[in-house]
């Protein structure tokens, strides 16, 4: 009889310990399904593209406990193909983004239905294809003729500038000139000396406290590195 009921113990706590995980793993579901539209939302990823997306994963187990106590130990952020547009609004300036990365960790949420956070710690990446940015420098700096963007030999960068090369036709000419990705705070500025000196800034949409840290060319995109430190999330 003693043995029957410790299996039958057993089976309860097996069973028990299944629904847990069960509830468990569609309380995050739910949890990250919200987040994404509050992300979409107050930021806009997904935004200006039918291919746009954007995800959010909450990692660490169990979930349910760490929602009680209103924190997170750690949760990455993904979004892609969403468009962002010059501070000086120039037509033709809307620059798709390819990929933003966001690793958020330590985050404390302000209420369970809240819909603000901080986060102590987020590092990330931004990657702008050369063929978006080939495209609108072609129709920035307009005068005819298709202007191509790439990395600079032996320009990676990897501080707060990059060295990039625009080659092509010009109002009936060659091009073959300089040019440079510069960083600050939330923005990231083009410059090509070689036409009149000309300058062109993206803001991007990024929490509060986030800022690019640095820029660099490589051989598939243009990459842009982000660090933030007691990160406001939401409102």
């Amino acid at each position: 009889m003693k043995r029957r009921w410790v299996k039958v113990l057993v089976v309860v706590v097996v069973v028990l310990a299944g629904l847990f995980v069960a509830v468990d793993r569609i309380a995050v579901h739910y949890a990250e399904k919200e987040a994404v539209a509050l992300a979409e939302e107050r930021y806009g990823y997904g935004a200006g593209s039918t291919d746009g997306f954007t995800e959010i994963s909450i990692h660490g187990f169990p979930f349910l406990t760490q929602a009680a106590d209103l924190s997170l130990d750690h949760v990455t952020l993904s979004a892609g193909n969403f468009s962002v547009n010059t501070t000086a609004n120039a037509q033709g300036d809307h620059l798709n983004v390819r990929r933003l990365d966001l690793d958020l960790h330590d985050l404390a949420a302000s209420s369970l239905t809240g819909r603000s956070a901080s986060a102590n710690l987020v590092t990330g990446r931004l990657t702008i294809g050369y063929e978006d940015l080939s495209g609108v420098v072609s129709r920035l700096l307009g005068e005819g003729g298709a202007l191509t963007v790439a990395t600079a030999p032996g320009g990676a960068g990897g501080n707060r500038e990059a060295a990039l090369r625009i080659t092509g036709t010009w109002n009936g000419r060659p091009v073959d000139t300089a040019a440079s990705v510069a960083v600050a705070a939330d923005e990231f500025e083009l410059r090509v000396p070689g036409f009149g000196g000309s300058r062109y800034t993206w803001r991007v949409p990024l929490p509060q406290n986030i800022n690019f840290t640095a820029a660099r060319s490589t051989q598939d995109g243009l990459e842009l590195e982000a660090t933030g430190h007691q990160v406001v999330l939401g409102r």
